[in-house]
Order: structure tokens, then C-alpha cells, then sequence
């Protein structure tokens, strides 16, 4: 007949031990903690250091309760593999973590009104301090604009929208920037790989680019367009290959570049000889290996 030992369950330590092990008090702990400034560095260094050997954690959902503060940010992401979205949100985890918050993700794979109230809804009920709202697309920021909701809202990636608070990239002036470089270099003019019309990102380079070339007098081209894939800059590029005239590209986005440059290789078009070849977004380059 088997035998259970009773008592043997490890209890999670408490604030309460930690205190004990580094001879303070528990609202010491506390202050510790919170970061609070007003801590000697040697009492610091022994909390730390007894939170570390009882392995202690903080039951968050009890810090709540006290403070009325989650410490948690809520994002609504756009359901999307491109490198500018998904660094968007990478950006965001990181600061947020640097600033002692977590972060709680919905992805919608469509950014219209409904979605996105539905999806800060959810994310309010969690508790979230502030929510983020990814908007690329100006069906997006729409949505945000006629957002409800009782947690600060911020839009990220919605152009010079003036509806709502938001952070976006100097889109225009970095394309403008890629225009100016390309003239420099002595080129007539300065065709355009687009992204799709209704991103905000693919209609500000669109504009930087342009009025670049009417402030330089230069003749303004017909655009190319594509869906930021590389497929699609593969597909333009040999479009652009059949044009004798053209001597430079300014790409909405390097995945379009990348694709643009296999297909002026397929045509027996040199770069940088022939056309020189711009794109915008820094997608990570891989890592270099060592030679041995």
C-alpha cells in the first residue's frame, strides 16, 4: 500500500523573505524593486542579491491590485511578414521592456473600423495602460481616428496624420534624401519603384521623391508600382529593363529593390554602371560568416 508524504510542496518565496535574507524591510524590497533613487547602494546590492538566491519573482497581479497599474502596453498588429511592420513592432517589445512593461500583442489580418475596436477592446479589458496601434494603411488610421476608448491611444507608421497621436518615419524626407543622391550623381532624372497607393509609407516616399525632382527641374516619370514584395520589384525591373532611358531607380523598399536587381541582371543591365539603384528600409543583412 502506497505512502504520501505530506508538506513536501516548495512554496514560492514573498517579498517577506527576500526582506529577511537582506536584513531590511519589506518596504525596502519594495523600493528596490520600483527603482525607487532613495536607496543606499549597499542595501540595493543586498536585496539584489537575496532576490537572486531565493529566485524571487514579483506576483504582478498582485503589485496591480495596489498600484491600479498593469505595467502592461497593449499592441494592435497588422498580420504582415514585412520587415518595416514587423520591426515596428520589435521596436515597441523592446522599449517597453527596457521601461519594465510587458507587452500584449493582437494581430488582425484586416485594419478596418470593427477589427480594430474589437481588438482594443479586448486589449482594455486586459488592463492595459496604453494601447499601440501599428497603422500603415490609411484604411488604419481611419480606424484609429474613430477609436473609443478610456487608455491613451498612439498610432505608429501613420504618415503626418494630425487626427490622432502618432510616431512615423521621415518617409518624405528620406526619400527625398535617395532622390537628391541619385541627381547628384548626375543621372537626368530618377524613376520610381512604388509601394502599394493606399499605404501611408509608400505615399510619403512617393511625394518626397517627387518634389525632389520638381525642385531640381528634372522631368518627373510615370511610376512603377508594387506590393513592397520582391516578387513585384522582379516584375517592374523587367519593365524597366526594356527602357534604354532609364539610368536610375529610387526603390519604396529594399525587398523591391532586391527583386528590381535580379531582373536588370537577367537583362544584361549592369548596376551601378548602367542604372544606379536606391532602396529605402535597412532590411538586416545577413550575418557574415568567418573564414577559417
Amino acid at each position: 500500500m502506497g505512502t504520501e508524504s505530506a508538506g513536501t510542496e516548495q512554496r514560492h518565496p514573498v517579498m517577506a523573505d527576500v526582506a529577511k535574507l537582506a536584513g531590511v524591510s519589506h518596504q525596502t524590497v519594495s523600493r528596490v524593486l520600483n527603482g525607487a533613487p532613495h536607496v543606499r547602494p549597499d542595501t540595493r546590492d543586498r536585496v539584489l542579491a537575496a532576490i537572486r538566491e531565493l529566485d524571487y519573482r514579483p506576483n504582478s497581479a498582485a503589485r496591480a491590485l495596489v498600484t491600479r497599474r498593469s505595467q502592461t502596453l497593449g499592441v494592435v498588429s497588422f498580420d504582415s511578414t514585412l520587415y518595416g511592420p514587423a520591426s515596428m513592432l520589435d521596436g515597441i517589445e523592446r522599449a517597453a521592456r527596457s521601461a519594465g512593461y510587458f507587452v500584449s500583442v493582437t494581430s488582425l489580418r484586416s485594419l478596418d473600423g470593427r477589427s480594430v475596436q474589437e481588438a482594443v477592446d479586448r486589449l482594455r479589458d486586459q488592463g492595459v495602460e496604453g494601447v499601440v496601434v501599428i497603422a500603415p494603411q490609411t484604411s488604419a488610421v481611419s480606424a484609429v481616428t474613430r477609436l473609443s476608448s478610456s487608455v491613451p491611444v498612439v498610432a505608429v507608421g501613420s504618415g503626418d496624420q494630425k487626427q490622432v497621436p502618432m510616431v512615423s518615419v521621415g518617409n518624405r524626407s528620406g526619400a527625398g534624401e535617395a532622390t537628391r543622391h541619385l541627381l547628384d550623381l548626375g543621372h537626368r532624372t530618377v524613376h520610381h519603384l512604388a509601394g502599394p497607393a493606399n499605404w501611408l509609407e509608400s505615399q510619403d516616399r512617393e511625394e518626397g521623391w517627387r518634389g525632389t525632382l520638381r525642385a531640381a527641374g528634372a522631368p518627373v516619370p510615370e511610376v512603377e508600382r508594387g506590393d513592397w514584395s520582391a516578387r513585384s520589384g522582379y516584375q517592374a525591373g523587367l519593365r524597366i529593363a526594356e527602357l534604354a532611358d532609364v539610368t536610375a531607380v529610387f526603390c519604396a523598399n529594399d525587398h523591391m529593390a532586391l527583386g528590381l536587381l535580379r531582373a536588370l541582371h537577367e537583362a544584361g543591365r549592369s548596376v551601378p554602371e548602367e542604372i544606379s539603384v536606391v532602396g529605402f528600409d535597412d532590411i538586416p543583412r545577413p550575418p557574415t560568416s568567418s573564414r577559417r
